[in-house]
C-alpha cells in the first residue's frame, strides 16, 4: 500500500507514466471551467430566466456544495470502481452536466446542469492527489505544480471567455463548449485502463505496487483511516484552511463582476476582472508548491497571503474603481493558500491510504463549511444594501483561515496521529 519512490522510467514504463499525466493534466484543467463560464453570465442568464441576487447567489453556493457531497462520498466509489475508472466517470458526468445547463430552458435546468457537472468535477479534486501519489511518487513537487497551474488555467480561460462568446454565439455555446475539453479528458484514462488490462505492462507493474488481489483502490478503501483523521488537529486545520480559501473564492467568482458593474464598469470588464484574479491563482500554482515543499512550516505565506485578502476588501469595499487593477490582483494572490493546501495532503502524510483520507476529510468538510459563502455574502449585500456587511464577514473567514492553517501548517505525518 506504501508509495515507493522509483527513479525515471525508460521504455513503456515511461510512455505509460506520460499518459497517465496527460490525463491528470486534462481532467485538472476541467475541475473549475463549470464555474467560471457561468459567474460573468449571470446578468444575462437573470434576465433570460427571471432570477434575481438569492438564485444567483445559489448558483454560486453549487460548486463547494457539489465539492463537499464528492469529498464525502468519492472514497467509497473510487474504492468499488477503482482510481483511474472513477477518473473516467468524473470526466463523464461533467461533460453530461456542462452540455444539460447550456441546452436549459429555465431556472431549473441550469442549477441541475450545474450540479451534475460540479459534482464530476468534485469527484476530480478528490482523486488527482492520490494519482499523483500512486504514479508520480518521485516527481510529487513538479507534477502538482503541474496540476495546479492546468487547474487555474482551466479557471481563467472562461471568465476570459464568457462574455466574448456569449455576445459573438450566444450565451448557450458560451457556456457549453468546454463540455468538448471535458470529453477529451476522457480518452487518456480510457487508453490507460486499456494498457492495464495486460498485466504484464510496465504501467500495469507501476500501478500494482499499491493493489492487492481484489481492491483496485486500497488508498481509498480505509473507513476506519478517515474516522481517525476525523479525529485530529491536522485534520481539521486542513480542513478549516482550506474551506475558509474556498469560501472566499467562490464568494468572489460569483460577485466581483456584480461589485464592479455597480461600481460603474461594465460586464466585459467584470468578466475579465473574474480572468485577472484566477490569472494570479496561476502564479500561485507555478510558484507555491515548490517553496512549500522546500519549507518546514510554510505558515509564514500563509500570513502574507492573509494581509492580501484584508487589502483587497478595504480597497473594493471603499474605492473599488479607484484602483481596480490593484484591488483585484492583491485578490488573487490571497488565494495562494489554495495550492499549499493542497500540495501539504502530501507532504503531510506518508502514504496512499494517508492522502487519499486527508484529502477526502479536507475537501469533503472544507467544501461543506465555505458551500453557504456566496449566499451568504449575497444576503448580507441584499440585505444592507452595501458591501460592508459582506466584506467584515470574509474579513471574520479569514480569522478563522489564519487559525486552521497554524495546525495544517506544523510539521509531521498524519498518520503518526492516527
Amino acid at each position: 500500500m506504501n508509495a515507493h519512490p522509483h527513479p525515471a522510467l525508460p521504455g513503456g514504463r515511461l510512455a505509460g507514466r506520460t499518459l497517465v499525466l496527460a490525463g491528470i493534466l486534462l481532467a485538472a484543467f476541467n475541475l473549475r471551467t463549470a464555474v467560471t463560464s457561468v459567474t460573468p453570465l449571470l446578468d444575462v442568464l437573470g434576465r433570460q430566466f427571471g432570477f434575481g441576487t438569492m438564485v444567483a447567489g445559489v448558483v454560486g453556493m453549487i460548486p463547494t456544495a457539489a465539492f463537499a457531497v464528492a469529498g464525502i462520498g468519492t472514497p467509497r466509489l473510487a474504492h468499488r470502481l477503482g482510481l483511474e475508472r472513477t477518473a473516467v466517470l468524473s470526466m463523464a458526468l461533467a461533460a453530461a452536466g456542462l452540455l444539460w445547463r447550456s441546452l436549459a430552458g429555465g431556472t431549473g435546468g441550469l442549477l441541475a446542469g450545474s450540479a451534475a457537472a460540479l459534482a464530476g468535477m468534485g469527484i476530480g479534486n478528490v482523486i488527482l492527489p492520490p494519482l499523483v501519489k500512486r504514479y508520480f511518487a518521485d516527481w510529487l513537487g513538479p507534477v502538482s505544480t503541474m496540476y495546479i497551474t492546468m487547474l487555474q488555467v482551466g479557471t481563467i480561460l472562461p471568465a476570459l471567455l464568457a462574455v466574448p462568446l456569449a455576445q459573438v454565439a450566444g450565451w448557450r455555446v458560451s457556456m457549453g463548449a468546454w463540455s468538448l475539453l471535458a470529453i477529451a479528458s476522457i480518452l487518456p484514462w480510457v487508453a490507460v485502463l486499456r494498457i492495464e488490462r495486460r498485466a504484464d505492462s510496465a504501467l500495469a507493474r507501476l500501478r500494482n505496487r499499491a493493489v492487492v488481489a481484489g481492491d483496485e483502490a486500497p488508498e481509498l478503501a480505509a473507513a476506519p483511516a478517515a474516522g481517525r483523521t476525523w479525529a485530529t488537529a491536522l485534520g481539521w486545520g486542513s480542513a478549516l484552511m482550506f474551506g475558509m480559501t474556498s469560501l472566499i473564492t467562490y464568494a468572489m467568482f460569483t460577485w466581483l463582476p456584480k461589485l464592479l458593474v455597480e461600481a460603474g464598469a461594465s460586464p466585459a470588464f467584470g468578466g475579465a476582472m473574474v480572468a485577472l484574479f484566477s490569472t494570479l491563482g496561476l502564479f500561485s500554482a507555478l510558484v507555491m508548491p515548490s517553496v512549500a515543499v522546500r519549507m518546514r512550516n510554510p505558515y509564514p505565506i500563509v500570513l502574507a497571503c492573509a494581509a492580501c485578502h484584508l487589502s483587497a476588501f478595504a480597497g473594493l469595499l471603499w474605492a473599488p474603481m479607484a484602483a481596480p487593477l490593484l484591488w483585484v490582483s492583491l485578490l488573487g494572490l490571497g488565494p495562494s493558500t489554495f495550492p499549499i493546501s493542497l500540495i501539504l495532503i502530501n507532504l503531510r502524510t506518508r502514504t496512499q491510504a494517508g492522502s487519499a483520507s486527508l484529502s477526502g476529510f479536507m475537501q469533503g468538510m472544507g467544501y461543506g463549511l465555505s458551500c453557504a459563502g456566496p449566499l451568504l455574502f449575497g444576503a448580507l449585500h441584499a440585505s444592507s444594501q452595501g458591501w460592508a456587511l459582506p466584506f467584515a464577514f470574509l474579513a471574520l473567514c479569514v480569522g478563522v483561515l489564519l487559525t486552521g492553517a497554524w495546525f495544517a501548517c506544523r510539521p509531521g505525518y498524519l498518520e503518526d496521529r492516527w
